[in-house]
């Protein structure tokens, strides 16, 4: 996988070795499965540096959780990776354990992809390797896909110089997705699994369940496993049962689709 690998110095450039970092990986997130809704131009974007179609060598992407950052960096590395490339999806929040020195030799990658940039705060060790990370990157005419939670200007980091760099390409706001397209998140996410989500059911999923699409696909991921145990179909009132925590036997027994 891309976000598992790096080169080394002592191997020929291209050459990757397995970094056993632990780091979570969504398999479905694809640029072209992502369903931008207001964030069009923020998957242009992403879309064009990954293709090199992009003159600036790096994007910002920032916005709150769920809007869809991480599996844009993620898309771009896919992309690279199925082009033939060698891509790095780096989640700062998972990897600040590991002390900075990880960062080396990452530069020799066609797409570094650096999620999480709000870890960064009170760790001037990793700041400092970003930033350095960053210019070795830009020098070699490699790309960056950054995303943090707040615009560079806003990120709350003491080096002066990292958020100024973060800061010289685009710079995309990513708005938090509506109810059309929270519909038709989950029902693509059904659809992957093999599962029939009327629109009724997902719209009232949408309208009863808090924290927005993350706490949507959360849910769903408990449905699609009642689902399966219990041979039913996602209908408004087996979904109800389970919010509520009633099971009912005899009401809706069709099989699983």
């Amino acid at each position: 996988m891309p976000a598992w690998n790096t080169p080394t110095r002592n191997r020929p450039e291209g050459e990757p070795v397995q970094l056993p970092l632990n780091i979570r990986w969504n398999a479905a997130a694809e640029l072209d499965r992502f369903i931008a809704g207001d964030n069009a131009e923020a998957l242009r974007l992403v879309a064009d540096l990954a293709d090199g179609a992009l003159e600036a060598p790096a994007i910002y992407l920032h916005g709150p959780s769920g809007v869809g950052k991480s599996h844009l960096l993620q898309g771009a590395c896919r992309r690279i990776t199925q082009a033939g490339g060698v891509s790095a999806y780096l989640p700062l929040g998972q990897l600040l354990d590991y002390g900075a020195e990880v960062l080396a030799g990452w530069e020799q990658v066609d797409l570094i992809a650096l999620d999480d940039l709000d870890a960064l705060s009170g760790r001037p060790d990793w700041q400092d390797g970003i930033f350095h990370l960053y210019n070795r990157t830009v020098e070699r005419g490699g790309r960056l896909v950054l995303a943090g939670r707040e615009a560079p200007a806003e990120l709350p980091v003491g080096l002066a110089d990292l958020r100024s760099r973060l800061g010289w390409g685009p710079v995309v706001a990513m708005e938090a997705p509506g109810e059309a397209t929270c519909l038709a998140v989950l029902r693509q996410r059904a659809a992957q699994r093999g599962l029939e989500m009327p629109e009724a059911t997902a719209r009232y999923l949408i309208r009863r369940v808090p924290g927005g699409l993350p706490g949507l696909l959360e849910r769903f991921e408990t449905l699609d496993r009642a689902s399966l145990a219990a041979g039913r179909r996602l209908t408004v009132p087996f979904v109800r049962e389970i919010l509520t925590g009633r099971r009912q036997s005899g009401a809706d027994t069709s099989g699983h689709s």
